[in-house]
């Protein structure tokens, strides 16, 4: 379910991230932190940056995961209290307890109001500051068992890519903490900049938090052809009523090798993608001010009105009208290919 957008508290200033790195922090997911939330986005056409990134430790030297790097002069854990969104990466001893300065400044942070997420096995730290009993929440596969036992009061969905549960996001693994990060962009300052901030990375601009985790997804004997340019090729059209036979017959491949190459490629099926795009298109659509459904419905492919409606709302948790008012212009319709300029949100060309 989304939240009310999580934007700086105070005009004119960047949305705080603080990000707690531990001994045996993982430096994957404390790299996904600072690229999505601490890099300058100077292709958004912004007056200034949206996000600003602080690293803390309890002590000013971390020694990172197998003692491959040792960070240095990292601030203490009182940047935790500046923070408007916190960030608990994972780490490989998920059963050692953390230590105490660790979590009361998790708990300190979800009680002033902050957003609290984990990547990866960092639900642990949450599960254990106690901020997820009786809660909906997601950790890595391979430590779901070990999880129920040590936390049995919390509800572990171990089979989605993340949980969006409020005031509290977990991911359930390190390129799942990818999604989560878009997701919070999306949240924060709508689909339009999460997507522009997803082409930046070259990844998926959107894949559902429902969606499995495909632990047995195989990697394949003989590496299979890119999906870039039929992608491509899709995007251009997804107000036409293209279906996944359609995608087949332009990649010169039967319905079934397509299937299992988006599964080996992108982790979801050729339907999912398909709708997912279409989606993000009429959230596009949206934010720039376009009014009528039946328009948006039609130019994004979605058909209708009320499968508009149907498929925004399972994807965003808001309805057409609720997306138009937290998302949309606030002077009106946006010309296309404008960037619409200001100190939290804008849009960028598509």
């Amino acid at each position: 379910m989304a939240q009310e957008s999580s934007q700086s508290p105070v005009p004119g200033r960047p949305h705080r991230v603080a990000v707690i790195v531990d001994e045996g922090t993982n430096p994957f997911e404390v790299g996904v932190a600072t690229e999505l939330f601490g890099l300058p986005r100077p292709e958004l056409g912004l007056p200034g940056p949206l996000y600003e990134v602080t690293l803390c430790a309890p002590d000013p030297e971390v020694r990172m995961n197998h003692g491959f790097f040792t960070l240095a002069g990292v601030p203490g854990l009182e940047a935790v209290a500046e923070a408007d969104t916190l960030i608990v990466p994972g780490r490989p001893d998920n059963v050692v307890p953390r230590r105490p300065a660790v979590l009361d400044a998790i708990r300190d942070a979800h009680a002033r109001g902050t957003r609290v997420v984990s990547f990866c096995t960092g639900t642990f730290a949450l599960a254990e500051a106690g901020l997820l009993d009786g809660r909906r929440a997601s950790t890595h596969w391979r430590w779901a068992d070990a999880f129920r036992e040590l936390h049995p009061k919390v509800l572990l969905e171990p089979d989605v890519l993340y949980v969006d549960d409020g005031d509290v996001l977990t991911a359930s693994g390190s390129a799942a903490a990818l999604d989560l990060g878009l997701h919070i962009w999306r949240l924060d300052h709508g689909a339009e900049l999460a997507n522009a901030v997803s082409r930046r990375l070259v990844f998926a601009a959107h894949r559902d938090g429902g969606q499995r985790q495909f632990v047995e997804r195989p990697v394949p004997e003989v590496p299979d052809g890119s999906l870039g340019p039929l992608l491509a090729w899709a995007q251009e059209r997804l107000g036409d009523p293209l279906t996944v036979a359609d995608l087949a017959a332009r990649a010169a491949l039967s319905p079934a090798t397509l299937h299992r190459r988006f599964r080996t490629r992108l982790g979801t099926t050729p339907l999912a993608w398909l709708t997912g795009e279409r989606v993000a298109l009429a959230c596009r659509l949206i934010e720039r001010g376009e009014l009528r459904l039946d328009v948006v419905a039609a130019r994004s492919g979605l058909g209708t009105a009320a499968n508009l409606r149907a498929r925004l709302r399972r994807e965003t948790g808001l309805s057409p009208s609720e997306y138009r008012r937290r998302f949309g212009p606030p002077g009106g319709a946006v010309p296309d290919g404008a960037v619409r300029n200001g100190p939290h949100r804008g849009t960028v060309p598509s």
